[in-house]
């Protein structure tokens, strides 16, 4: 890597870490948080070189059309390649830099990727006893399935006069009233909400999520029942309560994935923070296995 495309990556590195840790770009920090920018980048920056010196590098290549994917990407938040190239510049690096430092970012990533490869596999009884021990922390409150019908209220149109809003709603209950089996067809023909073409259905929602009127409406019903007219901020509702998920942890074929992604993500991360550490000592010069000076290192992305 020439001097130009080293300081490219380093300057892509910064742009990338000030983001993630202050949410602002290198040229808005103050001058602590430089500081501790131009620290982290230093970490990085070794934790990578340390990453791509490994045996492991050598044996996985990152495709020219993955890298051509990840440079297409960015460039498609921009308008056009003008303002790509005026961006890239104002934070310091070019078009063959940024090449350089996503290829070497996503060469790390699938070294990392291969050696988190090597984790224990979780088992059936890791993801049982896991639910088992943790349940109290997937405790959920009562929620319940919704679906509405809504008129807006819009002095500006004859339709959506508050009186003419009301009758035309009250109209809709006294035909669901008779044959309540209507309500998808009704909502679907009436409902100014855009759940109008999904029969009304909102979803699932627990105290707290909802305009206060409607929650009150709602956490009255029974299953299947269907509430008076309501009236909140954004017009009139008419509501039926599809289901009652009561409170308590949710059964342990529905948590299962979960739990299994949660776990498997977990023995990722504590495999390569391990390879990472006993790299950090091979390049330090040390027996491996021995004390580790660099401390406990990680990759910031992966750690």
């Amino acid at each position: 890597m020439n001097v130009n495309h080293e300081a490219g990556v380093r300057a892509y590195i910064a742009f990338k870490l000030s983001h993630a840790m202050f949410g602002r770009a290198p040229g808005e920090l103050d001058a602590a948080e430089l500081k501790r920018l131009s620290s982290s980048v230093e970490r990085q920056t070794s934790i990578e070189a340390c990453v791509l010196a490994s045996p492991e590098a050598g044996e996985v290549v990152v495709p020219a059309a993955t890298l051509d994917d990840a440079m297409g990407q960015l460039e498609q938040r921009y308008d056009d390649a003008a303002s790509f190239e005026a961006a890239m510049r104002a934070y310091g690096f070019d078009r063959p830099s940024l090449a350089e430092a996503l290829a070497r970012e996503l060469h790390v990533d699938a070294v990392l990727d291969r050696v988190s490869s090597r984790m224990v596999r979780v088992s059936e009884l890791d993801v049982q006893l896991h639910y088992q021990l943790q349940a109290d922390h997937y405790q959920l409150p009562e929620r319940r399935g919704l679906s509405q019908i809504l008129i807006t209220i819009n002095p500006d149109f004859a339709e959506n006069t508050h009186e003419r809003a009301l009758a035309r709603i009250s109209q809709i209950r006294a035909r669901l009233s008779k044959k309540p089996e209507r309500f998808a067809e009704q909502a679907l023909k009436h409902s100014e909400c855009p759940s109008a073409m999904n029969g009304g259905r909102l979803g699932e929602y627990q105290r707290g999520q909802l305009f206060p009127e409607i929650e009150a409406a709602l956490f009255a019903l029974a299953p299947g029942a269907l509430s008076d007219v309501v009236q909140s901020e954004l017009g009139f509702h008419l509501l039926r309560c599809e289901a009652v998920m009561p409170a308590g942890v949710p059964p342990y074929q529905e948590l299962a994935p979960r739990l299994r992604a949660a776990i498997e993500a977990r023995r990722r991360r504590q495999c390569q923070r391990e390879w990472l550490r006993e790299r950090m000592r091979i390049a330090a010069g040390q027996a491996p296995g021995g004390p580790a000076r660099a401390g406990r290192a990680g990759r910031a992305s992966a750690a």
